[in-house]
């Protein structure tokens, strides 16, 4: 028995949070507006309101869509609120950006809503190595629902962690 491995990472408390376990399989759509602007510069609004009129919304069911114009234009406010109402019933998040804002808007959700109970008065391992493209963002928002109740804040691995945050006694 002397010679037993003992896992003691499995034997403790601590507890490892990897944002990659709420990465929302729903498809992800950049909007580009710059199809229906006039010589690709110019909105139109009559022009304009007939082309969102006449496009099928019910493409964007389910998905999260991050509203774009690609081209140098002035695009007025109300042309996202238009697109916004129309994609409203159907897409599950819009934002006004590129996808990587769309990426932090949903972090942002997610972990305003995640269960954080479970992590109270316990050490706390913030995954670091993710396959998904989890914005930088959504590790600052983890931070401000944890801190308040996490022993301690750790960010990496169970093998090589960085400490982050201790609670004071």
């Amino acid at each position: 028995m002397a010679n037993e491995i003992i896992n003691r990472v499995a034997n403790s408390s601590i507890v490892t949070i990897d944002l990659e376990d709420l990465y929302p399989v729903e498809k992800r759509i950049l909007f580009d507006i710059k199809d229906w602007l006039f010589e690709g510069i110019i909105l139109k609004e009559k022009d304009f309101r007939n082309s969102v009129e006449n496009h099928n919304w019910s493409n964007y069911k389910d998905a999260y869509v991050a509203l774009t114009c690609t081209e140098d234009a002035i695009i007025p406010s109300w042309a996202y609120l238009l697109i916004s109402s129309k994609l409203a019933p159907f897409a599950k998040k819009i934002a006004v950006g590129n996808l990587e804002l769309l990426e932090t808007i949903i972090y942002q959700d997610l972990i305003e809503k995640l269960d954080i109970e479970s992590y109270k008065d316990k050490p706390v391992i913030i995954k670091g190595c993710t396959n998904k493209p989890i914005p930088p963002s959504a590790y600052s928002f983890l931070i401000q629902q944890l801190q308040p109740i996490a022993k301690t804040l750790m960010y990496g691995e169970a093998c090589s962690t960085v400490p982050l945050y201790k609670k004071s006694k």
